[in-house]
């Protein structure tokens, strides 16, 4: 399926969910749907030392309560290709105003493409290889607007070929609604992370800005990876210009 069909599909249901919603009862249980569609001139993965190397679409999407959600993470190739699809199950485990913890585990799928022989003749199909990770994401709020905080990812590779063990941990801050002007903001997160996979290790830094306009959907974001020290041959210099679509609709299940 070509990709255009995928995010129109995703707006034709964002567009459906807001027609649907209601008001906030305070005495049922609210749900959410929030998440985004971007497009970018060169995907970038979870772990941002790893690249497409082309243009990409991602869908990375929350459905759930006050503390338990489902977040899907569908990442594509402009050819509509998959290269990515996390599947997530997050449950915030601390949610003062001050300190927040959530925790997570997904089953991921990593697609490559593979040259295989076909009653002897050479074909290129998308292998799926298969992870298994959890995560913890520890974060404290000096304001409403300014925190920091570090996140850890153990995932295990299934499949021959896959790495079997990697651990990314990072230090990251956010810097949210930075004033330009009444109608206009910026967005900063800064982070520095530690990747291990089978022995092999290395520390990158990473910095996200983001343009948006007040009670507006669309948004610019610009990111760069560069590889501080270690013997992981990737993520030397990456950077990405996304256009992205945001959306955040509360309802309530009947």
């Amino acid at each position: 399926m070509r990709i255009y069909y995928w995010l129109l599909a995703v707006l034709l249901l964002c567009k459906g969910l807001h027609s649907f919603s209601q008001v906030a009862d305070s005495a049922k249980p609210i749900k959410h749907f929030s998440g985004t569609a971007s497009i970018t001139n060169n995907g970038i993965a979870l772990i941002p030392n790893f690249s497409l190397e082309k243009p990409a679409v991602l869908f990375i999407m929350s459905l759930g309560g006050e503390r338990f959600s489902f977040d899907p993470d569908i990442r594509f190739g402009l050819d509509g290709k998959p290269w990515t699809m996390l599947f997530w199950a997050r449950y915030k485990l601390v949610t003062q105003t001050k300190f927040r913890l959530h925790t997570g585990a997904h089953l991921g799928m990593n697609f490559r493409n593979t040259e295989i022989s076909i009653n002897n003749i050479p074909s290129k199909n998308s292998i799926a290889r298969r992870y298994l990770a959890a995560e913890l994401a520890p974060n404290y709020f000096f304001t409403k607007n300014i925190s920091a905080g570090v996140y850890y990812l153990y995932s295990r590779g299934l499949d021959n070929g896959t790495t079997k063990n990697n651990h990314f941990l990072t230090l990251n801050a956010n810097f949210s609604h930075l004033a330009i002007n009444k109608k206009v903001h910026l967005r900063f997160n800064p982070q520095v992370f530690y990747l291990f996979q089978d022995g092999r290790e290395g520390y990158y830094t990473t910095g996200l800005v983001a343009l948006a306009k007040n009670n507006f959907p669309l948004s610019l974001s610009y990111l760069v990876n560069k590889r501080i020290s270690g013997n992981i041959l990737s993520g030397d210099f990456i950077n990405s210009f996304s256009l992205i679509y945001s959306f955040n609709r509360k309802f309530i299940a009947k």
